[in-house]
C-alpha cells in the first residue's frame, strides 16, 4: 500500500518520520543551486513553530536541524537536500492505553484498519503534527526560491473560539514583527488579549478550542498554474488540508461570495502605471485557477484539538465494548498559532513549484515581469 507522502513536481518535498520515533524530516529536490542557506537559518522559522509556552503543548522539543545532504559551504549544490530533526522530549509510554481504545477525533481507528493495526499508534505516529517541523524546514528552503522571484508569505491567528483579529495582511517587515512578536501569532494586540483569556479559560477547563489561520502571499505574478486539476487554488487546498486538524479552506470573500450577486462579487480589472490591476480582490488573487497579480489569500479553519483531559466514550478494539478514554500525554490547547508558520511553509512549496515550473517551460519569462520583481502588486514595502 504506497504512501502519498510528496508535494511538488519540479520543486518536490517529500516528508518522513513519526511524532515518538528518532525523529521527522524531509528530502527536497529540485531546488536550484546557489541559493544560500545555513542551518541557523532553517532554526529561525522552526522557533516559530515548536512546542513550549503557555498556549501550546509543553513538549521539550529543541527543533534543530541538521542538513545531512544538498548544501555545500553554505549554498545549495543542486542535489537532493535531506533534512533532519531528531525527536529529544519523547515519551511512548502515554500511548499504549490508545493502541486498542482510539481517542475521539484521532486518526487511531482508521489508521487502524487502513495499516491492519500494525500503525505506529504512539502519538499518533505519522498522523501527528510533529512532522509539520519538517514541512516548516522544508517550507524555509521554497522561501530562498520565491525571494529569487520577490514573493514573500505572511501566515497568522486571524480567529480563535470566534473572537477574530480586525486585521488585514500587509506585505511588511512590520507586520512580520507584529505577527512573530505575539504569543497567539495574531498581529492584532486587542483580539490576541481576548484570545489569550479564552484559551486559558478553556484550558482550565479541560477542553480546546478552534481557530483559522489566514495567509497571503504579496507579488506573485499573473498566469501562474496548470489549470484545470493543477490550478493555484487546487493546488493550495490539496497541500493546506493535509496539515493536520485542517478541515476547511476558502479562498478570497469565500463562502461569503454565496450571499452576493454578480454586480458586486467580481473584481474588475484596470489599467495603472502600465499595467493591469484589479479593483477588488474578492477572489483572493485566483481566477480560473490561475493567478491574477493580486496578493492571492485564504484563510484556513482548525478544528479544536482531539486530545483533552474529559472523558469520552469509545470502543475497545479487542472486545468491541463501549468504554471510556481521557486524553493524556502533552498537546496543544488550540492549534492555529503553531499551525500559522506550517500553512506559510506549505505555501511556499506549491508556489516555489509553480514559479520553477513555469521558469523550465518558458525560460527568460521572468524577465518579462519586471513590475511584478519589484514588489508593486498590492502590498507596501
Amino acid at each position: 500500500m504506497a504512501s502519498r507522502d510528496s508535494l511538488g513536481e519540479v520543486f518536490r518535498v517529500s516528508i518522513f518520520g513519526e511524532s515518538h520515533g528518532p525523529g521527522v524530516g524531509a528530502l527536497v529536490t529540485g531546488a536550484p543551486p546557489g541559493l544560500e542557506v545555513d542551518e541557523e537559518y532553517i532554526n529561525r522559522e522552526l522557533e516559530r513553530r515548536r512546542p513550549g509556552g503557555p498556549y501550546a503543548s509543553p513538549r521539550r522539543e529543541a527543533d534543530r536541524v541538521e542538513i545531512l545532504s544538498g548544501v555545500f559551504r553554505g549554498r545549495t549544490t543542486g542535489a537532493p537536500i535531506l533534512l533532519f530533526i531528531r525527536n529529544v522530549d519523547v515519551k511512548p509510554g502515554f500511548y499504549e492505553e490508545f493502541r486498542y481504545k482510539p481517542r475521539p477525533g484521532h486518526a487511531d481507528y482508521v489508521a487502524y484498519e487502513r495499516y491492519l493495526g500494525h500503525q505506529d499508534y504512539r502519538g499518533g505516529g505519522v498522523f501527528s503534527g510533529r512532522r509539520t517541523a519538517a514541512l516548516v524546514a522544508a517550507g524555509a528552503i521554497a522561501k530562498l526560491v520565491l525571494s529569487k522571484y520577490g514573493v514573500r508569505v505572511y501566515a497568522y491567528v486571524k480567529s480563535i473560539g470566534g473572537v477574530e483579529a480586525r486585521v488585514e495582511p500587509r506585505d511588511s517587515e512590520e507586520f512580520r514583527r507584529a505577527i512573530d512578536s505575539d504569543p497567539l501569532k495574531c498581529p492584532d494586540p486587542e483580539a490576541s488579549e481576548r484570545m489569550r483569556r479564552l484559551v486559558e479559560e478553556a484550558r482550565r477547563e479541560g477542553d480546546s478550542l478552534g481557530s483559522v489561520v489566514e495567509a497571503a502571499a504579496f507579488n506573485v505574478p499573473p498566469g501562474l498554474g496548470d489549470p484545470p486539476l493543477g490550478g493555484v487554488d487546487s493546488l493550495l487546498a490539496r497541500a493546506v488540508i493535509a496539515i493536520p486538524a485542517a478541515k476547511a479552506i476558502e479562498f478570497g470573500d469565500g463562502f461569503a461570495l454565496a450571499r452576493m450577486r454578480g454586480s458586486e462579487a467580481h473584481d474588475s480589472p484596470r489599467a495603472a502605471g502600465g499595467r493591469i490591476v484589479h479593483e477588488s480582490n474578492r477572489s483572493g488573487g485566483i481566477v480560473g485557477g490561475l493567478t491574477n497579480g493580486m496578493p492571492i489569500v485564504f484563510r484556513v479553519a482548525f478544528k479544536p484539538p482531539s486530545s483533552i483531559p474529559k472523558p469520552r466514550r469509545t470502543v475497545d478494539l479487542r472486545s468491541l465494548q463501549d468504554t471510556l478514554v481521557s486524553g493524556r500525554g502533552r498537546h496543544d490547547p488550540v492549534i492555529g498559532p503553531r499551525a500559522a508558520p506550517v500553512v506559510e511553509a506549505v505555501t511556499a512549496i506549491v508556489l516555489a513549484d509553480l514559479l520553477l515550473l513555469r521558469e523550465a517551460l518558458l525560460p527568460g519569462w521572468v524577465e518579462d515581469l519586471r513590475p511584478w520583481r519589484r514588489g508593486v502588486s498590492g502590498g507596501e514595502d
